[in-house]
């Protein structure tokens, strides 16, 4: 385990109120990265500053900024970051890549174990632990996507090999659903290690709002090729989630306004394998999203 190399790339964007818990706890891991590149994406509220500092700490952090563009660009603007700090450090051996949000704190052990994991299956090609939240002082999964394929985009572990047959993610909303699906489609499979926890300090989609970021993910799931009847039934499971048929009018505006401005969507072989797999799971049949 040792012997492992990783490359860490975190884009930020005004995350000073965060960015330390991260900093401390990719500082203590046990097996170190590597480097750290963290990508400061045109931060006004002082980030800038601190991830400086943590480069001036360590010569394996290596901070990489990028001009203000006025604006949060959802989805797109994360990967673009993303890209910016891979590029800096792709000269770097590495036998793992790793996308690592900001606003995250984690045990000193956490890329140990997920490392345990990736080494009981050699084919395991994206992985990454469960991310929660605390209320009230416990912690509480934050349940996004099914955990038996779906890797959060917050903490994602990628294989050097299945990362080489995958890439580059794409620049919109969707990315990280997409990347997994190519991946099982060229056998790779991809999962979340339900006993490796992380706690994200800033509550999902807290920088949009629910119902921007509803409409975001309904437009990443027609970018990502949802079948309309899998669609339809995620609408309906999340009409009671709170606050109540926000998230799901949200999901639905979403997916339809992909088809009214006719924005492009995956590789047509990526959309037909993901359509198959999600009516075998209508008719609750195995498939990407697990046994029946």
């Amino acid at each position: 385990m040792t012997r492992i190399r990783y490359v860490v790339v975190t884009p930020v964007r005004n995350e000073a109120a965060y960015i330390e818990k991260t900093a401390a706890s990719v500082m203590a891991q046990t097996i170190p990265p590597t480097r750290w590149i963290i990508v400061d994406d045109g931060s006004t509220d002082g980030t800038s500053e601190l991830v400086d500092s943590y480069g001036e700490r360590a010569s394996w952090i290596t901070v990489v900024h990028r001009p203000d563009r006025g604006y949060r660009a959802a989805g797109g603007g994360v990967v673009e970051s993303f890209n910016a700090g891979y590029w800096r450090g792709r000269g770097e051996h590495s036998d793992f890549i790793v996308k690592l949000d900001g606003d995250l704190s984690f045990a000193r052990e956490y890329f140990e174990r997920c490392f345990e994991r990736f080494a009981l299956d050699e084919q395991l090609g994206i992985g990454g632990g469960t991310v929660c939240r605390l209320d009230r002082g416990r912690l509480q999964i934050d349940a996004i996507g099914d955990p038996s394929f779906h890797v959060r985009g917050a903490t994602k572990i990628y294989r050097r090999a299945c990362w080489e047959r995958i890439s580059p993610l794409i620049m919109a909303p969707g990315w990280d659903t997409i990347d997994e699906v190519k991946a099982n489609l060229y056998g790779w499979p991809t999962r979340t290690f339900p006993d490796v926890e992380l706690i994200q300090h800033k509550p999902t989609g807290a920088a949009d709002g629910r119902w921007r970021d509803s409409y975001k993910n309904g437009r990443g799931a027609y970018i990502t090729g949802y079948h309309p009847l899998f669609m339809l039934a995620k609408c309906v499971k999340r009409a009671l989630d709170r606050p109540v048929l926000i998230q799901s009018l949200g999901l639905f505006a979403g997916f339809c306004s992909g088809y009214l401005h006719a924005i492009p969507q995956a590789d047509a072989e990526v959309i037909r394998y993901l359509r198959k797999q999600q009516v075998r799971r209508l008719l609750l049949r195995s498939s990407l999203y697990g046994p029946q």
